[in-house]
């Protein structure tokens, strides 16, 4: 490894380092309560070592926000292979949760921790996640085109999904699904996105074979 090749290492792993121990402290004291001295202090480095890879900590809690966007994106894009739009609005769902418990503390910080919304949207900060929701639009027009859902305000329906999986996911990583058992959580999701379709579409999910019967009330 070159001097060049390792420095540039060293620059990596510093900034990953710096990262990783922001989001904890934010996580753990919030966002507002934790100052650049602060991390500087929790690595062992001085506070002008944090400023030659940040400006200030809404840059790092940016960083760390888009991390998590880039990889919510990145699960959600695995719903564009299935055709109908139905079932792909239902593995979108899944991704979405599946994120949430895979990566309990990118989720907070992008949804749940409270942090500078305003400078988000001067920054543009917010485009990565704009591009998921833009996802779920889709879907749900899709689903209006193809008769699943009655035609009426996309950002409504959308809003109203995204609310439901959210609010799925909010009460797992904040343990307030105690009531069931652990081993059954991923059951307890699949079948809450079944009853969402199913209860938005007006049809029967034929749970045996993970599809929807067109055609029959509920």
């Amino acid at each position: 490894m070159s001097i060049k090749q390792r420095k540039e290492q060293e620059k990596s792993e510093m900034r990953t380092l710096i990262l990783k121990t922001a989001m904890n402290l934010f996580l753990e004291k919030g966002f507002e309560n934790i100052t650049i001295r602060n991390i500087a202090e929790k690595i062992e480095y001085s506070p002008a070592t944090i400023y030659l890879y940040f400006k200030n900590k809404d840059e790092i809690l940016f960083t760390l926000r888009r991390e998590g966007f880039e990889k919510l994106y990145e699960h959600q894009k695995t719903s564009l292979k299935l055709d109908d739009p139905l079932m792909r609005l239902h593995k979108h769902g899944e991704a979405y949760i599946q994120f949430a418990l895979e990566n309990p503390e990118y989720y907070d910080l992008m949804f749940m921790m409270r942090g500078p919304v305003k400078e988000m949207q001067e920054t543009n900060d917010c485009d990565i996640g704009l591009a998921s929701y833009e996802l779920l639009k889709t879907n749900v027009k899709e689903c209006m085109d193809a008769g699943h859902f009655p035609v009426m305000n996309i950002d409504i329906v959308a809003f109203s999904l995204w609310s439901y999986v959210h609010g799925i996911a909010s009460l797992i990583i904040r343990g307030r699904g105690i009531m069931f058992p652990e081993e059954g959580i991923k059951s307890m999701v699949e079948e809450a996105l079944n009853f969402m379709l199913v209860s938005k579409t007006e049809k029967k999910w034929d749970l045996e074979n993970k599809q929807i019967i067109s055609g029959v009330n509920v």
